[in-house]
């Protein structure tokens, strides 16, 4: 047996609190990787490794994260969105503890909560054109609620989604996700499920003009590019739905809650959906917690008999802990004006990021609403940086963002990704409670990153030549 085998099933020290798990993960800290590469996902371990990203990090607060040397890091993806009030958030933690010790009567079979009845009053506040609400435990599972939610009320099998959209991984969303590498392997998909351009109103009239869709599924503003809908496009989309009775579904799981500077992305271009979803910020970074927002009529034709008060559902959807994580996280939200530092915020970002593209040839354009930014970078003019462009996107279309993503993680500790696989763009979804420092962090490791690629040769390309190795390596299975 080696050694890994043995530290792996290495009893637990006598008189060790098998409840504390804080001393649980530092002891087994060093066999992270090696956990999760025997039990888990070893592809995700090698990716970590080929970039850079195994720092093992120990610690998370607020917008930091701190690795197991100590080294803080600004966290600018906020767990897909998740971390919006930042990590371990001490009102949400006092919340979930109060709940705990009070012995409430969870999850009764035969009754219904106290706490998800709140939830719900206080969610519709912000949404006066709708009434009811329905929990879920994810965004993908408000997804799959509201289109049976939709069938069910209209009558109609179709759906409508955009290129480019994300909806989640189940196989509902996955059957409107606008991205081949996640739906190859897993079809075939559901039926009745189409797509159509995103910000392409005469295609979407044309595809409901036969009257046989239930609703049409849009992002206000698309996760996967950080792409922006035209100042018309969502409330001339909404008119388009009701003209020919079909459901305006906003997906909101990832923009809503304040994420970019209102607390629905559609306040910003005056649109009313029929049905709204959110999920990721409103469990307050650790309950998980989905809900659909709908109008009455559309309740009335799903729960529309006592024997049907029952027909969709989901074991945990309204237990309390995440009733109260929503509740305390739209506490904080208010109390902290955050909606208002992340329009604040943004508008700092957007304008250095402005400055970038306005200096550096390699930025093509700068979009985004509130704390939901993207960068995108594109083919340059000038000969030397053009001949390493193009031989870089004949090896993976999108290399060019690991160019600057991983500099940003290890020469400025700066948590970034690409918004999307063969993406040429870097999204930025941090905490919304961000302050001057950490925008000044931001600007700054960005320009030294984006001055550094355009320098040819140089560090950046030479790193360029390492990923596009790993890259051809890995086409062919080495």
């Amino acid at each position: 047996m080696n050694e890994a085998s043995l530290t792996l099933n290495a009893p637990r020290p006598v008189g060790a609190d098998p409840f504390d798990f804080a001393a649980l993960a530092t002891g087994r800290e060093p066999e992270r990787y090696s956990l999760h590469t025997r039990h888990l996902n070893e592809q995700m371990v090698r990716v970590l490794q080929t970039i850079g990203y195994d720092v093992g990090f120990a610690k998370g607060a607020g917008q930091y994260l701190w690795d197991r040397n100590g080294a803080r890091y600004l966290d600018l993806l906020s767990g897909w969105g998740v971390f919006a009030l930042g990590r371990n958030h001490p009102d949400i933690s006092r919340a979930l503890i109060s709940v705990i010790e009070a012995d409430l009567p969870n999850l009764v079979q035969m009754d219904v909560s106290v706490l998800a009845g709140l939830l719900a009053e206080r969610l519709l506040k912000y949404t006066p054109w709708l009434d009811k609400a329905f929990f879920c435990n994810s965004g993908a599972e408000a997804v799959e609620a509201a289109m049976k939610f939709a069938r069910s009320s209209t009558g109609r099998s179709r759906t409508l989604f955009c290129d480019h959209a994300f909806h989640g991984l189940t196989y509902g969303a996955l059957s409107m996700n606008g991205d081949a590498i996640f739906r190859d392997g897993f079809g075939p998909l559901l039926p009745d499920v189409a797509e159509i351009r995103f910000n392409d109103l005469d295609a979407l009239d044309r595809a409901l003009a036969g009257k046989d869709v239930a609703a049409f599924f849009v992002e206000p503003i698309q996760g996967k590019g950080a792409n922006m809908p035209d100042p018309d496009y969502l409330s001339r989309a909404a008119a388009l739905c009701r003209k020919y009775g079909t459901l305006f579904v906003a997906d909101e799981i990832q923009t809503g809650l304040g994420r970019t500077g209102k607390f629905l992305a559609v306040e910003h271009w005056g649109a009313e959906p029929d049905m709204v979803l959110l999920a990721k910020s409103l469990s307050g970074g650790h309950v998980p917690v989905g809900a659909v927002l709908a109008r009455r009529k559309i309740f009335e034709k799903v729960f529309n008999r006592m024997d049907r008060a029952v027909v969709h559902g989901s074991t945990f959807s309204k237990n309390d802990l995440a009733m109260a994580a929503g509740l305390a996280t739209l506490e904080v939200i208010e109390n902290e004006k955050l909606i208002e530092n992340a329009a604040r915020r943004g508008e700092q970002i957007l304008e250095g990021f402005r400055s970038m593209n306005q200096r550096y040839e390699l930025v093509k354009d700068v979009r985004g609403k509130g704390l939901m930014i993207g960068i995108e970078f594109g083919a340059p003019k000038s000969l030397k940086l053009k001949t390493a462009w193009t031989v870089l996107e004949k090896v993976n279309s999108g290399l060019f963002c690991q160019m600057i993503t991983i500099p940003l993680f290890k020469d400025h500790k700066v948590l970034s990704q690409v918004a999307g696989h063969g993406n040429h763009t870097v999204k930025l979804l941090p905490p919304l409670t961000i302050g001057d420092e950490d925008v000044a962090w931001i600007e700054r490791s960005f320009d030294a990153v984006i001055a550094d690629a355009h320098k040819v040769p140089g560090a950046v390309w030479s790193l360029g030549k390492t990923l596009a190795d790993h890259a051809i390596k890995a086409k062919i299975g080495g």
